[in-house]
C-alpha cells in the first residue's frame, strides 16, 4: 500500500482553508479582546499566569508581593492600599524602568501633575472613562515622564502610550530601582465640591490637585476586575460587578441633593412610591465606595439625625478594618470619625 501525493490543486485548497481558519480565530480573539472594558496599563500581564503574582506585583520593602495588591494589605491589615503596584519589565543601562504606561480604556485626560514633590503619587495622570454606564477614573502614579504634549481634555484610546514608568514620589522612603513600578488605580469620584470640603476640614493644609486629590477618589480593586473579565469574557459588566461586591454597612443620609447622585444615576435605585424623598440609604463597601443609593421617604426613617447607621456586616469589618469607617462599643455599632468625614465629603 502506498499513498498518492495530493496534486497542487488539493494543496492549494488545504492552504486556503487553513488561512481562513486562522483568520476566523484571529477575528474571534480580537472581538473578545475588544469586549474587555479594562485593559492592563503596561505590557506586564503576568497576573493571568498561574503563579504569576510575584512577577506582576511589587511589595513594599521587605514585604511579600501581597503588600502591592489592593486593600487592607499593609501594617498588619490596618493600612489601606488603593491600587496595584505593577512591576516593570524593561530597564535601561542604569537599571531605571522604561516600560510604556498605557491607557487602560478609551477616555479623556482630566488631570496630571508634573511636579513629583507635591504628592505621594509623585508624577501622575488621571483619565476619565465611561464604562457600562459608570464614570470611572483611572490613575497612573510614580511616573518618570508624562508623554510630551499630553493635554487636559485630550482623548486617548485603549492601549495608547501616555507615560513612561518611573519611581517618583514625595515620601520619606524613596522607591528603589529594584521596586520600580506603576501604581495603578480605578476609582469613582466622590464630589466636584472637593475644594470646599477640603478647605473646611483641613484649613491649614493646601490642596494642590483640585478634585483629583487622592482623598476624593474612591478606589475599587483593579485586580478583581481584570480576573473577572478573564473569567467572564464578554459577559462581564462593570456595574453588575460593582454592585455584587460585599457591603460593609448601610447608612441613612438626610440629604437629597449632592453631586454623586447626578454623576452615578446607575447606582441610584428607583423610588418605591410617590411620597417625598427625605434622604438616601447608602450601601458602602469596606473602602467607602457607594455601591447602591436607595431613596427613602419620611415614614421609612424615624431618626432626625443627619446620618444614621442602619447595619454593619461584622465579618467584613473584621476582615477589612483599614478604613475604620465604623466602630463597635460594647454591642453597639456607630460611625467612626472617618466614616462621618467620608459621608460629609460625599454629601456636602
Amino acid at each position: 500500500m502506498f499513498s498518492v501525493p495530493p496534486d497542487d490543486t488539493e494543496l492549494g485548497m488545504k492552504k486556503a482553508l487553513l488561512r481562513r481558519a486562522c483568520l476566523v480565530l484571529a477575528t474571534l480573539f480580537a472581538i473578545t479582546a475588544s469586549a474587555q472594558p479594562i485593559h492592563f496599563p503596561t505590557a506586564n500581564h503576568a497576573l493571568y499566569e498561574r503563579g504569576g503574582e510575584e512577577k506582576f506585583f511589587v511589595g513594599t520593602t521587605g514585604m511579600p508581593w501581597t503588600s502591592g495588591t489592593f486593600g487592607c494589605v499593609r501594617s498588619g491589615g490596618h493600612q489601606m492600599h488603593e491600587g496595584l503596584d505593577i512591576k516593570c519589565l524593561q530597564r535601561d543601562n542604569h537599571g531605571e524602568p522604561t516600560d510604556p504606561v498605557l491607557a487602560t480604556a478609551d477616555g479623556t485626560v482630566v488631570y496630571f501633575s508634573d511636579k513629583p514633590a507635591l504628592s505621594n503619587y509623585g508624577r501622575y495622570i488621571v483619565l476619565r472613562h465611561v464604562i457600562d454606564n459608570l464614570e470611572i477614573y483611572s490613575l497612573y502614579a510614580h511616573l518618570h515622564e508624562i508623554r510630551p504634549g499630553l493635554k487636559i481634555g485630550q482623548t486617548v484610546a485603549t492601549g495608547e502610550k501616555i507615560a513612561i514608568m518611573g519611581r517618583t514620589s514625595n515620601t520619606h522612603e524613596t522607591i528603589s530601582k529594584e521596586r520600580a513600578h506603576v501604581h495603578f488605580e480605578l476609582n469613582l469620584l466622590y464630589t466636584d465640591r472637593f475644594g470646599r470640603w477640603f478647605k473646611k476640614n483641613s484649613p491649614n493644609e493646601h490642596n494642590d490637585h483640585g478634585d483629583f486629590n487622592g482623598q476624593n477618589l474612591a478606589g475599587i480593586d483593579p485586580r478583581l476586575i481584570l480576573l473577572a473579565e478573564r473569567d467572564q469574557g464578554a459577559k462581564f459588566n462593570l456595574l453588575t460587578w460593582l454592585q455584587s461586591r460585599p457591603e460593609l454597612c448601610r447608612v441613612f443620609v438626610r440629604k437629597t441633593d449632592f453631586p454623586f447622585l447626578k454623576r452615578y444615576p446607575a447606582l441610584v435605585a428607583p423610588a418605591s412610591g410617590k411620597k417625598p424623598i427625605v434622604g438616601y440609604e447608602i450601601s458602602l463597601d469596606y473602602n467607602g465606595v457607594p455601591l447602591r443609593l436607595t431613596p427613602r421617604a419620611a415614614d421609612e426613617i424615624k431618626s432626625k439625625a443627619k446620618y444614621q447607621l442602619l447595619s454593619v456586616n461584622e465579618p467584613e469589618q473584621q476582615k477589612k478594618p483599614a478604613r475604620k469607617l465604623v466602630l463597635k462599643r460594647g454591642s453597639h455599632w456607630e460611625l467612626n470619625t472617618h466614616g462621618q468625614n467620608l459621608l460629609n465629603l460625599l454629601t456636602d
